[in-house]
């Protein structure tokens, strides 16, 4: 029971640092920002939106948001003091090592393993329909047996249903490529991620700025269809409304899906042996990339859910198709062509 809960003193991590063969320190606060905003800003604005807003919130979406946002800058704070005190690569996992034991640090390090599959898996598939609506702008299609997961979920009857496919090519096929980009290394990885961004957040705001003309206010009304709360435990709903499958609606339960959109920001603690002064700019990094990003989802779900009504946005490319349904075109172009060259981070 001892070395289960054997801990690394500080002393020793920093030790561990040293060599010719560690990491190179080259980041710096704005690299590391735009690291953190490069793994958030994908799934949240251009997936999660249309499935929270659809199923889920309604226009309360902008609520979901906030509640969320503000959950994580509780969690960004503690990500960036321990950040600060033990300034060594492995983020959750280190910090469990150097202060609750090794038991604890094995089992975090499971959970960071199994959050960045389940999040590089989403972002994947996200992008492949965005992929996939870009192409069909001129009029091809990948063969259905390629085109998406064999397996989805049925939000109408709570059940795992099989879609005919084979698998997702297009997810696969962008996994990989980025996977190599990030092999190359940190200065690779972060110069293709600081153009993305770049990209990311020129279309980002090309959205709010284009889409705050096509708003029709009424489509906010009503504003919380499912309500305001939607609380589960245990899979059984105590506070709100319950979907055909079981499931929670209502603001609170559109917050707990897109919670899920703010997975990224904790990245950048990863990068602390990356960093040329790893106690200053990791929580500059952690904290600015989170606040950027909150700013951007609330304005995004309020012009996402402004321009169309709730329960005709569209799940699987919520904002492209959005802008198609207002008659734009070209913004539909504009967003799939974004969304088609992806993020060495925020598919990691």
């Amino acid at each position: 029971m001892k070395k289960l809960f054997a801990r690394k003193s500080l002393s020793l991590l920093l030790e561990e640092m040293k060599g010719e063969n560690r990491l190179r320190r080259v980041l710096g606060p704005i690299a590391l920002t735009s690291l953190g905003i490069g793994a958030i800003i994908g799934t949240g604005i251009f997936v999660l939106t249309g499935i929270a807003a659809h199923d889920k919130a309604g226009p309360a979406l902008i609520g979901s948001f906030v509640l969320s946002g503000t959950a994580c800058v509780f969690a960004a704070f503690c990500y960036a003091e321990f950040a600060s005190m033990v300034p060594v690569a492995g983020s959750a996992y280190t910090y469990a090592y150097a202060t609750l034991g090794e038991f604890f640090a094995w089992i975090i390090g499971w959970d960071l393993i199994l959050e960045y599959t389940v999040a590089s898996a989403t972002v994947s598939h996200g992008w492949s329909h965005y992929f996939q609506d870009f192409i069909g702008i001129f009029g091809l299609k990948i063969p259905e047996a390629v085109s998406r997961a064999p397996f989805d979920y049925d939000t109408v009857t709570g059940a795992i249903v099989s879609t005919g496919a084979v698998l997702d090519l297009p997810a696969v096929i962008i996994a990989l490529i980025l996977t190599v980009i990030l092999v190359k290394g940190i200065r690779e990885s972060a110069g293709f991620n600081a153009v993305m961004v770049a990209i990311k957040l020129a279309v980002v705001l090309l959205v709010i700025g284009v889409g705050v003309f096509y708003i029709n206010p009424a489509n906010w009304h009503p504003f919380a269809p499912f309500g305001y709360t939607g609380i589960s435990f245990f899979g059984k709903t105590i506070f709100g409304m319950t979907a055909k499958g079981g499931e929670p609606l209502g603001m609170m339960a559109g917050a707990a899906i897109v919670f899920f959109a703010y997975i990224g920001f904790d990245s950048v603690s990863t990068h602390a042996e990356e960093a040329k002064n790893p106690s200053r700019d990791v929580p500059i990094g952690i904290i600015a990339s989170l606040i950027i990003c909150t700013v951007l989802y609330i304005a995004v779900s309020a012009v996402l859910t402004g321009m169309v009504p709730y329960d005709k946005i569209n799940i699987d490319a919520p904002v492209s198709n959005a802008f198609k349904q207002v008659g734009l075109p070209w913004a539909q172009f504009v967003v799939s062509l974004e969304r088609s060259p992806g993020s060495p981070r925020s598919c990691w």
